[in-house]
């Protein structure tokens, strides 16, 4: 289970500002502790600029989830994923959000900034945090997503 005492990188683009400041306002209010790395305003950014700052600290270890947001949420994800140690998932829905922790072990979710009802991505991103991973077999298949060189 989440210890809500963890801090969770939260970043985001223009496209999903408005989401990302709902989620904060909301989960916070919760008890849930965020590491804001932006954007702050609806104008025109590129989504790398504040997803690689999410996505290096869960590489590294540093913190165990996080959450990306753009507009399509797609952007966000293909950058998290270019991380060896990251597993992002876009989520749409609360099914979603379960499995891709379930069978997926994703420690990112990915949320559609422009596609998704608020009070939606607040349950999605609760269920993606307090799911547990199966394990069994789908270690075999998450041990095989990382690129052989």
């Amino acid at each position: 289970m989440f210890d809500k005492n963890q801090v969770i990188p939260i970043g985001a683009d223009h496209g999903g500002v408005k989401l990302k400041a709902y989620l904060v306002g909301i989960l916070t209010s919760k008890g849930y502790h965020f590491d804001d790395k932006g954007t702050y305003s609806e104008a025109s950014v590129d989504y790398p600029d504040f997803i690689h700052p999410v996505a290096k600290l869960i590489n590294e270890g540093r913190c165990d989830f996080g959450i990306i947001i753009c507009g399509s949420g797609q952007g966000a994800a293909m950058t998290a994923n270019k991380y060896p140690n990251v597993r992002a998932g876009l989520c749409w829905d609360l099914e979603q959000a379960k499995l891709t922790r379930q069978h997926n072990n994703a420690n990112i979710i990915s949320l559609p900034g422009r596609f998704v009802d608020f009070n939606l991505a607040v349950e999605m991103v609760e269920v993606f945090l307090n799911t547990d991973f199966e394990g069994g077999r789908h270690i075999i298949r998450v041990n095989k997503i990382p690129v052989i060189q």
